[in-house]
């Protein structure tokens, strides 16, 4: 039989308290087995309060959430990506509450059957590009190409309003309106009714409209409860006016086409225009990108 060493002796006695006996063979009390059996059994103690120690500080940190980047299985950084960042921030500020959208004038010509023209009852006005008339008329209204995207949001919480009927007109190039101005009665072109996407967004296809004596560049808008409200000229859940930014409009109106339109511009501001001069449009005016070769885009977040 191998040699036994001091270890393994204290080990075994401490594995076995049976192996802890007198001369005679009975068992020695826990009490008097000594100072090795003491130091062994503390030891040992240790070793479990440092295992169970362990034990109790991963299931806490597990509780949390977090895992140890040196245990098994770890799983990786939990540190945001900017991507997640900006994530949360953008659904942050759409949860939150926004100031709701000025009341504005429709004006004389909104063709919404409040005057005695009404367009929205007409085959056709439910569409997303607007430069063309509809109906007996094909004419398209020439300009700077123009993608308005209006997104409609809870004034309250900042939710996408999905579903809702949106009607949008403006004036031409010249600065007359389809239906009503002199010429062009028998058009409708830039006017229509979109609904809505799931981000509250509606987008049209039209044209730069011109800068008409009085004024301030403006596109007009109806939002109402739906598509099928909007075409049967129901109730209207708010009516304002987009606004358009003077940096654009200067370079719009240099190209050719827009001529009238730049003395018109000198003469008007937005402190002094009859609509937006209350604020200086400042919950109107829209956000651009793009240029005068490939067209605009005109964005503008409203609350209603």
């Amino acid at each position: 039989m191998a040699d036994r060493t001091p270890d393994a002796d204290i080990s075994a006695r401490t594995a076995d308290p049976d192996r802890w006996l007198d001369a005679d063979g009975a068992p020695i009390d826990e009490d008097h087995r000594g100072l090795v059996y003491d130091i062994r059994t503390l030891v040992d103690r240790r070793r479990a309060l440092g295992i169970f120690g362990g034990l109790a500080m991963t299931s806490l940190l597990t509780a949390c959430g977090i895992q140890s980047a040196s245990s098994p299985g770890a799983a990786s950084s939990t540190t945001a990506t900017p991507q997640a960042t900006a994530s949360a921030t953008t659904d942050a500020a759409a949860s939150g509450s926004l100031d709701e959208v000025p009341d504005e004038t429709a004006g004389p010509y909104p063709a919404d059957g409040s005057n005695g023209i009404d367009v929205l009852t007409a085959s056709g006005i439910v569409r997303s590009d607007i430069r063309a008339s509809f109906g007996s008329s094909t004419t398209v209204a020439d300009g700077v190409p123009l993608t308005i995207r209006l997104t409609v949001r809870d004034a309250d919480t900042g939710a996408a309003l999905s579903g809702k009927g949106v009607y949008l007109w403006h004036c031409d190039r010249d600065g007359n309106y389809s239906l009503y101005s002199r010429g062009i009665t028998d058009e409708n072109y830039l006017r229509g009714v979109q609904e809505t996407d799931a981000a509250g967004t509606v987008s049209f296809t039209s044209i730069y409209p011109a800068c008409y004596s009085g004024r301030w560049p403006h596109i007009h808008f109806e939002v109402y409860d739906d598509v099928a409200t909007a075409v049967a000229s129901g109730p209207i859940v708010k009516t304002s006016q987009i606004a358009l930014p003077e940096e654009t409009n200067v370079v719009v109106y240099a190209t050719s086409g827009y001529e009238q339109s730049v003395r018109n511009a000198s003469q008007v501001s937005l402190k002094s225009d009859n609509v937006f001069g209350d604020d200086g449009g400042i919950h109107q005016i829209a956000t651009m990108s793009g240029d005068v070769a490939a067209g605009y885009t005109a964005a503008l977040t409203i609350g209603v």
